[in-house]
Formats: C-alpha cells, sequence, structure tokens
C-alpha cells in the first residue's frame, strides 16, 4: 500500500520544552486576551509551564506579569495588588460594553465641552473609598455563569455594589469632549465603569472607554516589560535574561534565613525554630524562606508555638548543600 508523503516543509518533531522558572512583565499588545498572552509568551520561550497573575481584558494594553515554572505557584499574589492605568473616556456616549468593543450610541449633540476646572472637581468626588456596581461585561459569576454571558444574550443581572478604593486620578489631557486620566486604584476596580460613572457626574450622561492602559501593578512598571514582537527577535540568553527571579513576587512578605539544619527540615516537612527573633510575627503570618546560602525556599507560616511550617516551597528546593 503506498502511503501519502508529508510536505518536506513540515516538521515531524515537536520542539523540545524548556523547564525554566521566573516572571516576565509583558506588555501585551491590542486584541488578544491575557490567555492568548500566556501562549504567545509560552511559544516564544519554549516553556513547559506558564501562566498570568490576573487578566487584561483584550481592548486593553500594557503590563500583564506572567509566571513561568514554579513561579505559577505564587502566581496568585498579585491578584489583589493595586495598580495605575492610562485610561482614555470619550464623554457623552454609552458603549454597551462600557468600551470600544461594544455598539456605542451618542447620548447628547449640544452639550459643550467640559473645562479643566470642572473636571478636576468632578473628579475629586471619586477619590477615596467609593461603591461601584460591577459592569455586566465582566467575568463576575451568577449562578454558576460568567455575567458577560448573560449580556451577550441580552438579560440583565442585578448586580450588587461593592466598595473599592481609588487612590489618585490625574488628568492627562482634555481635548473637546475626549479626557485621559491616570487613575491608580485597589483591586476590583472597573475601570469601565468608572468612566461611565465620571461622565455621568460630569454631566454628560456617561461616557465609554476609547483606550486602556496598565502601567503599574504593585512596584512593577511598565517600563520594565517587553513587548512580544521584541521577545521574538532575541537569543536564548537574551530571553532568559527578562525574567524575573520568583522571589520577586514576595517582595512585601517578612524574610527569614534557616540555617541549614533547619533548612533541611522544613523540607523534609517538619516544623523547625527560627534562628532570629520572630516575636513580632503572629499566628498565620505568610513569610519568605531563604536557606543559610540565600536560595529562596518558598512560604513558610507562622505556627501559634512561633514556629515556621512550610506553606508553598519549590518543587527544586529538596536538597540543601
Amino acid at each position: 500500500m503506498l502511503h501519502a508523503k508529508a510536505p518536506s516543509n513540515i516538521s515531524l518533531i515537536k520542539p523540545i520544552k524548556r523547564n525554566l522558572s521566573g516572571v516576565l512583565l509583558l506588555d501585551k499588545p491590542y486584541g488578544i486576551s491575557s490567555n492568548k498572552a500566556v501562549q504567545i509568551a509560552k511559544r516564544i520561550f519554549s516553556a513547559e509551564k506558564c501562566g498570568h497573575t490576573g487578566t487584561l481584558d483584550p481592548m486593553a494594553t500594557g503590563l500583564l506579569p506572567l509566571c513561568f515554572g514554579e513561579a505559577t505557584k505564587f502566581s496568585s499574589v498579585l491578584l489583589g495588588a493595586n495598580k495605575t492605568y492610562e485610561a482614555t473616556l470619550k464623554l457623552g456616549f454609552l458603549s454597551t460594553t462600557g468600551d470600544a468593543e461594544g455598539e456605542i450610541r451618542q447620548l447628547s449633540e449640544n452639550i459643550s465641552n467640559p473645562t479643566l476646572s470642572q473636571c478636576e472637581l468632578v473628579l475629586n468626588c471619586f477619590i477615596g473609598r467609593i461603591m461601584q456596581i460591577p459592569p455586566m461585561y465582566s467575568a463576575l459569576k451568577h449562578q454558576g455563569k460568567p455575567l458577560y454571558v448573560y449580556a451577550r444574550n441580552g438579560e440583565a443581572i442585578e448586580r450588587v455594589a461593592r466598595e473599592i478604593s481609588i487612590y489618585a486620578i490625574q488628568i492627562k489631557s482634555l481635548i473637546d469632549n475626549e479626557l485621559q486620566l491616570v487613575i491608580r486604584c485597589g483591586t476590583g476596580t472597573y475601570i469601565r465603569t468608572l468612566a461611565e460613572d465620571i461622565g455621568k457626574a460630569l454631566g454628560y450622561g456617561g461616557a465609554y472607554l476609547t483606550q486602556l492602559r496598565r502601567t503599574m501593578i504593585d512596584r512593577f512598571d511598565l517600563l520594565q516589560a517587553h513587548t512580544p514582537s521584541v521577545l521574538e527577535t532575541m537569543d536564548i540568553a537574551e530571553k532568559n535574561d527578562c525574567l524575573l527571579p520568583i522571589d520577586s513576587l514576595l517582595q512585601d512578605f517578612p524574610v527569614i534565613t534557616l540555617d541549614k539544619l533547619a533548612a533541611i527540615h522544613l523540607l523534609q516537612g517538619r516544623i523547625v525554630l527560627s534562628q532570629t527573633d520572630i516575636s513580632y510575627l503572629s499566628k498565620g503570618s505568610i513569610v519568605c524562606l531563604y536557606d543559610h546560602q540565600r536560595q529562596f525556599l518558598g512560604l513558610g507560616i507562622i505556627t501559634a508555638e512561633q514556629k515556621i511550617a512550610a506553606k508553598r516551597l519549590l518543587a527544586n528546593s529538596n536538597s540543601v548543600n
């Protein structure tokens, strides 16, 4: 029996996946989901394992930290981090999705453009702890389904207002009815909803986002980030140099260095004593653990007896030299 010959330009050899660990600060381009960004980065680095630290909408660009390998164990740390965005609002219009992806309608044609002083006065009212109703086009779930599923079917679900924190809003530019803002906020803030509420407060009936760019998450800055197109041009060594160490995610936790024996016992699953004073740490405190050679081991937790138990350790921390 004759068999069809595979085209010569198709490789039958699967690419070798690399077992690497670290944190990549990606500058996500417009139009792709966070999951798609993960797949792109995974391919560029030929990585076995990769995940993100919290989603960024497809229409949004900017900072998206990705975790490779063992770093994925700590990816949830940034879920509650403060964030900074650059947002451009189109006043006097509404979008079904709150952004440029939805159906847009103009609310009025005969409203004059706002002044800087009017905007500053209104924006000051949004600083602090405020209540916000999550948008229908969101991943929040109702009866096991994301709200955006109901929204796409034309259904509106009643949502409960939630408290959010807005730390600062700075006007970057005001051109006619387009207002560009820099917003520093706490976790759970929907910038699309904030834009609409600002438009209403200014007397325009609403607003929608024409652009959204995330510039900071916690201490991580967009200036440190790399675009997929630039990463594509790098060799393996250059790509590896772009990865931050795993413990760069964990700098807000107290640091405890264990001696050699304590580190060995911890990795064997035992609860250990610290050689340094930890009396200032209460039961349940999470700590960042290192061995006597300053090798990162993982996270520990303080017990009621002021001892240290393992919480989440690196898989390759199975030996201490």
